[in-house]
């Protein structure tokens, strides 16, 4: 991301040492608190879709087991959503933070780069992360179909 390097490059050169460290810092943590917001979402979704679609034709005795699995399993990723939520909180915090340090050294055209890229950062995490799951979604339709053929194609 150009905008990013560029936000950077003016941290860098402008502020103090230990306020682009705190700015690094931050930009850091923003990413992976964004994934591991996205991360446990898309694995609470999976363990909900499994849960919604248990196949009642399963032998009787497995059922109640693979339930109560699923279960724990979706309480477990609720507790570790909520702590990555406390985190993002932190992370918010923080921006104030160094938006505040950043501001007494940057121009007003600085800041304001800043402020959007800022923004920006965690928009385009989700955005790349849904064209990752697309493209696999894909291939996997893709593997599918083809092992849906290969049968046909033989014969």
């Amino acid at each position: 991301m150009v905008l990013g390097r560029e936000v950077e490059n003016h941290v860098k050169g402008v502020c103090k040492p230990h306020e682009y460290e705190k700015f690094r810092l931050f930009i850091g943590d923003l990413e992976k608190v964004v994934n591991l917001l996205l991360s446990l979402s898309g694995r609470l979704a999976r363990v909900e879709n499994a849960l919604s679609s248990l196949d009642l034709d399963l032998p009787l005795f497995s059922l109640p087991q693979i339930k109560l699995a699923l279960l724990e399993k979706k309480r477990q990723l609720m507790a570790q959503l909520e702590d990555a939520k406390e985190l993002q909180d932190h992370v918010s915090r923080r921006e104030r933070l160094v938006f505040t340090s950043v501001s007494r050294c940057l121009p007003a055209e600085q800041l304001q780069d800043y402020q959007h890229f800022v923004r920006m950062k965690s928009a385009l995490i989700i955005q790349q992360r849904q064209l990752e799951d697309k493209i696999k979604l894909g291939e996997e339709q893709l593997r599918c179909l083809r092992e849906s053929l290969q049968p046909e194609c033989l014969g």
